[in-house]
């Protein structure tokens, strides 16, 4: 679903009630998390984490105007997903994410390249979503992109 939000708050006010609450706790867990260097916003769309122009003024190769995207969350009809190109580019944080998951939800993980799809929001490990937060610092993020994401 596309909502035409310019704020991560007018973007939680415009989807269904009963996902209100989930994005909100999600937000906080990203925000509590996730180092400093990255900035909150709309990005494509979502509710984004990326990499500011201050401190990668290259952008993103795709489209250079845009700032280096990081994480990223939607609100879909039948889920909440949450993007992290970490899991996508690093196979280390996609293996210890992939081995921490049951131990945080019973139900079976719904993971695709960088996208983890969640159907009952009662059973989002925030916990996890928090630590998955703090395994990449900017700077190592923008190190990992121009090693193996840039040069492709």
């Amino acid at each position: 679903m596309q909502y035409k939000a310019t704020t991560p708050e007018d973007y939680i006010s415009q989807v269904s009630e009963e996902q209100q609450e989930t994005l909100k706790k999600l937000r906080k867990t990203i925000n509590d998390n996730l180092p400093k260097s990255f900035e909150e916003g709309i990005q494509y769309g979502m509710i984004g984490y990326y990499v500011p122009h201050s401190i990668y003024p290259d952008g993103y190769h795709c489209k250079p105007k845009e700032p280096l995207p990081f994480i990223s969350f939607a609100s879909q009809k039948n889920s909440v997903n949450l993007y992290h190109n970490g899991i996508y580019a690093v196979p280390e944080i996609y293996d210890w994410f992939v081995a921490e998951y049951p131990k945080h939800c019973k139900r079976k993980l719904d993971i695709g390249k960088s996208c983890i799809r969640f159907k009952k929001f009662d059973e989002i490990p925030f916990k996890l979503i928090g630590e998955l937060c703090t395994k990449l610092s900017a700077k190592s993020w923008i190190e990992i992109y121009e090693t193996n994401i840039k040069k492709k």
